[in-house]
């Protein structure tokens, strides 16, 4: 498969920039928010970033054929669910990182108890956001239960959930422990990849073929970006990665280069993003971004 080396970059820069003035606008409370904490939302929110989540957003509203302007909203919807899941995932009881994105997390740079209202915060802003400004109110309701679902305790949280008892988890064979940690990643990564792409289709009124493409789509990149995200921490640098490496292993954590090595571990994300960029392919030209973008994940190095 041809690959592009700059458009990517290109694109997600422009995209970035429309996303972070979106994010900017929907987290300028009015006075009564306590000053520090608006403080700590705006530093766990704005924190720089690959913005992956979002961009899907607006691609899929793109790739189902309307703009991308009334998408923002739920991209910036989503972006919130992400930068909550990180913040309360960071903390000590949790993953307990001291960096992230090449800085300190939000509880080490403020407070754990600032760090949970942050994420306490950016939940609820999220379907405020969606349920305000999304159009029609149906449209709206559905986006509300669509990130609601994917954001609960059979998707992300319940994902979270298994990953943390995972270093506990003693498989009989190597089948069972990557069909265990796929499961894991459909829930914790995947979920919100897929949201990300219905949401913007939904958005732009999309039919339920389309949806299904897309879901597909999304569930292929989905795995593909946690593959790559495990090998990063095994090979990656830190400086590079933004936050500590080799943590995984040290936690004795399930991993797909653990159970496959790493050889084998890159040719599963080869095979994930080559199948994502097929499902795809019955957008036509709508769909280069969307490739472009698995593209992207696929040479990540953070």
């Amino acid at each position: 498969m041809t690959t592009k080396t700059t458009a990517p970059f290109e694109l997600s820069q422009q995209l970035r920039e429309q996303i972070d003035a979106a994010l900017r606008q929907y987290v300028d409370f009015e006075n009564d928010c306590p000053e520090r904490l608006r403080e700590a939302i705006v530093y766990s929110l704005l924190a720089p970033g690959k913005r992956l989540r979002p961009q899907l957003v607006l691609l899929a509203t793109q790739a189902c054929g309307g703009p991308i302007e009334p998408a923002l909203p739920a991209a910036a919807a989503v972006e919130m669910i992400h930068a909550y899941s990180l913040v309360h995932d960071d903390l000590p009881a949790m993953d307990d990182d001291d960096l992230r994105r090449g800085r300190p997390t939000c509880h080490k740079k403020f407070d754990e108890a600032t760090a949970i209202l942050v994420g306490d915060a950016l939940q609820a802003r999220a379907f405020e956001v969606l349920a305000t400004e999304i159009a029609p109110s149906k449209r709206a309701a559905r986006c509300c239960a669509e990130l609601a679902q994917a954001a609960g305790a059979t998707a992300l949280v319940g994902g979270q959930a298994d990953d943390l008892s995972s270093q506990f988890f003693r498989p009989t064979d190597d089948t069972q422990a990557i069909e265990r940690l796929e499961l894991i990643h459909r829930r914790k990564t995947g979920a919100l990849f897929r949201v990300s792409l219905r949401l913007g289709a939904i958005v732009a009124g999309a039919s339920g073929e389309q949806l299904e493409v897309l879901d597909t789509y999304g569930q292929h990149l989905g795995l593909a970006f946690q593959v790559v995200d495990d090998l990063l921490d095994v090979s990656g640098n830190e400086s590079e990665v933004g936050k500590r490496v080799g943590k995984d292993s040290e936690r004795g954590k399930t991993t797909y280069p653990a159970i496959l090595g790493i050889e084998a571990s890159h040719q599963r994300a080869e095979m994930l993003i080559d199948q994502a960029c097929q499902a795809v392919e019955v957008f036509g030209k709508a769909a280069e971004p969307l490739r472009e973008l698995a593209q992207f994940v696929r040479r990540r190095n953070n």
